[in-house]
């Protein structure tokens, strides 16, 4: 079972911040990567890795679009042989980081061709240049120089011995779901907290792989969740209620919403696609936030005593759910009240839930 926590890519801070992860017993260190808003993530997993022993560290999440599949190969090699092998690569479509360049998330057929090059370079093999999706008036062929020699296939020529780096898909919709059950290390569910929702995403993968050939059996599965620790559940929804607004959108991303939900959480859902600005993304405050209701919130996440965020997560542990990627506030929150909250998550949820 292993519970991972998240910060934005602050290379000032991520030394301090993954020596205080690993000293209050998380598993793995998440790091943003949306380079409009925040610091370089494999910096920052570098200077994590320096700092811990034994923390995981991750992308969460890259995307296919900022950077050739080579180059993310490359960079999560990088930080793996510097933390002896504790590197993972979460990968989603993308978000912040493209609508800041004026994109929507990456398309489809892109994605999973990306995602089957990333796991190629990452496993030593090679790649045809006539798979490499870089367009002609970007760059033309190495033929045009004339050389006396040049390469004929592409691969990561420096990769040495030792475990691969997993690659772990970031999914909600079902398509995307597909991908993940036939490409990916691990399913990453961002679908919320209720059974219902993370059992049906489940069970699509399963489907997937099963369709392509893949035994349903060996999939692993970790879910995004947005957890806050608190005897006031009042109190707990506000803390919570940006990433819960940020997490829950991308189920209703193009307007469609993804995985089950009744007519209340489907009006909110709906709300939240209309209002979702951008310029707030999961910041507090922002206009997005006013579609969550109390009751969206205690269902899509995890807001209680700890004998409610036992209960709950517990649930999902029965599922077959063995990552969790702890969504809320953190032991580095700029509010008192928020750190009380992630100080009683980590010393009095955690080792329940391992026992």
């Amino acid at each position: 079972m292993e519970f991972w926590t998240a910060t934005v890519a602050a290379p000032n801070r991520s030394a301090d911040f993954a020596r205080r992860a690993e000293a209050a017993g998380w598993d793995g260190m998440l790091v943003v990567d949306s380079q409009n808003l925040s610091g370089d993530p494999y910096i920052c997993l570098a200077l994590g890795a320096e700092a811990t022993e034994t923390l995981g560290l991750a992308t969460s999440v890259t995307n296919p679009v900022t950077r050739h599949a080579a180059v993310t190969a490359s960079s999560a090699l990088s930080v793996q042989r510097l933390s002896g092998g504790r590197m993972v690569v979460g990968i989603g479509r993308g978000d912040s980081a493209l609508a800041h360049l004026g994109r929507a998330p990456a398309r489809l057929g892109w994605f999973e061709r990306y995602v089957a090059h990333l796991q190629a370079y990452l496993r030593g093999e090679e790649v045809a240049f006539a798979a490499i999706d870089i367009p002609h008036d970007a760059a033309g062929p190495t033929e045009v120089l004339g050389l006396a020699g040049e390469p004929e296939i592409s691969s990561i020529r420096w990769i040495s011995d030792g475990p691969k780096v997993p690659v772990e898909v970031v999914a909600t919709g079902p398509r995307v779901i597909g991908i993940a059950a036939r490409h990916a290390d691990r399913v990453l569910l961002a679908l919320g907290a209720e059974p219902k929702r993370v059992a049906w995403g489940m069970e699509t993968a399963r489907q997937a792989a099963e369709q392509a050939g893949r035994d349903p059996d060996e999939l692993k599965f970790g879910a995004y969740v947005n957890v806050v620790c608190h005897d006031d559940p009042a109190v707990g929804r506000e803390l919570g209620r940006a990433t819960t607004g940020l997490f829950a959108r991308f189920s209703v991303m193009y307007g469609e919403i993804s995985g089950p939900a009744d007519a209340a959480q489907a009006e909110v859902f709906r709300n939240l696609h209309d209002l979702y600005d951008m310029n707030a993304h999961g910041q507090a405050g922002g206009q997005q936030t006013t579609a969550l209701t109390e009751e969206f919130i205690d269902g899509y996440a995890v807001v209680g005593d700890p004998d409610h965020c036992v209960s709950r997560l517990r649930d999902l542990v029965d599922l077959g759910v063995d990552k969790f990627l702890v969504m809320g506030p953190n032991f580095a929150a700029p509010s008192p009240e928020a750190r009380a909250a992630a100080a009683r998550f980590a010393e009095e949820v955690l080792p329940r839930l391992r026992g």
